[in-house]
């Protein structure tokens, strides 16, 4: 008789197929052993983001449906398991990992590699990795990270500086929302654009003025920023422009490939810049961005909170469009 051991396997939020959040479906997966230079992290919680929602769907910006096919995979997403941060503690190191072992508990961000919508996932830690500040809650630091670097990354590609006007829209969002607080704490003055309902909490959050598109023609044709910032694609170049300075600078977060290549063209013609494409995430934004959240100079708003089996209904709160700050997802 030869005996097997049992495969220890993890609850994980499958994606079968691009479409609806029904074509998620939860089930068991085997539990993956590290690698040289891995650790392996049990996860405690992880944030559906605007990312997760256009993957799953393949709802990419203007022009980028193809190259996103291309990229992750023609009929359905190649790595399966979406999600790029997560909060949780390592119990298992492959060989050669140093810094980090068994118990230690952390925050990460895996960027395309995605795979935290589990009950585990493995990753070399090296500038992806750092230890949770103790006085933060599991939700509160995974809460930070998709938004928070992403707009600190933009607004350093801005280079914004103190006393100079940013608007913001979609500033209710997991993106805008932080990136209010982080224009507030570098001393711009920030306009916000969001919903009448989320004024109450966005406001409090550094917003020196608030706009409610529901309400008020925004924004004044005369009005000039330096800076306008785009958290949900909205807006284009054509619109923006007469809103900037010569040397403002239009951040397109969900810009499109119009967007994208007509960047170099303005650069090359003007003092002002488009500035697109994917945030960059690093490891010493994530190491301010925990700091910050730590000593209070930084707040993540959390929208809502469901258990991995909810996943469908997670995506649906995303998918809604009304989503404020971040949704969390705990397996």
């Amino acid at each position: 008789m030869v005996l097997t051991h049992p495969v220890e396997t993890m609850p994980a939020a499958v994606c079968t197929a691009y479409g609806p959040p029904e074509t998620l479906v939860v089930g068991r997966l085997p539990v993956p052993q590290p690698r040289s230079g891995q650790v392996r992290v049990r996860i405690h919680a992880a944030s559906v983001s605007a990312a997760d929602r256009r993957i799953r769907s393949l709802d990419m910006p203007s022009g980028f449906s193809l190259a996103g096919r291309l990229a992750l995979g023609w009929r359905r997403p190649r790595q399966p398991v979406l999600g790029g941060d997560f909060l949780g503690v390592i119990d298992a190191v492959g060989v050669g990992v140093t810094g980090f072992q068994p118990g230690d508990e952390v925050v990460g961000m895996t960027g395309m590699r995605m795979g935290c919508h589990a009950g585990v996932c493995c990753l070399n830690p090296v500038g992806r990795v750092l230890a949770k500040p103790a006085s933060l809650s599991h939700e509160t630091a995974v809460a930070a990270l998709f938004g928070g670097t992403a707009a600190m990354d933009f607004l350093r590609r801005a280079d914004l500086r103190e006393s100079e006007r940013i608007l913001i829209v979609g500033a209710s969002g997991a993106v805008g929302s932080a990136a209010v607080q982080w224009a507030s704490l570098l001393g711009a003055h920030v306009t916000a654009v969001c919903s009448g309902r989320n004024a109450g909490w966005v406001a409090p959050l550094g917003a020196t003025r608030l706009i409610d598109p529901a309400r008020h023609n925004w924004p004044n044709p005369e009005e000039i920023f330096d800076v306008v910032l785009d958290a949900t694609g909205t807006l284009d170049w054509a619109r923006v422009r007469p809103w900037l300075p010569p040397e403002g600078r239009f951040l397109a977060l969900a810009g499109g490939l119009q967007d994208v290549l007509r960047a170099p063209w303005v650069a090359v013609t003007s003092r002002q810049r488009i500035i697109a494409g994917p945030a960059r995430e690093r490891i010493s934004d994530m190491q301010l961005l925990m700091q910050a959240t730590a000593d209070g100079r930084f707040t993540p708003h959390i929208d809502a909170v469901y258990p991995l089996g909810r996943i469908r209904d997670a995506h649906r709160h995303v998918d809604s469009g009304h989503k404020r700050g971040s949704v969390i997802v705990t397996p």
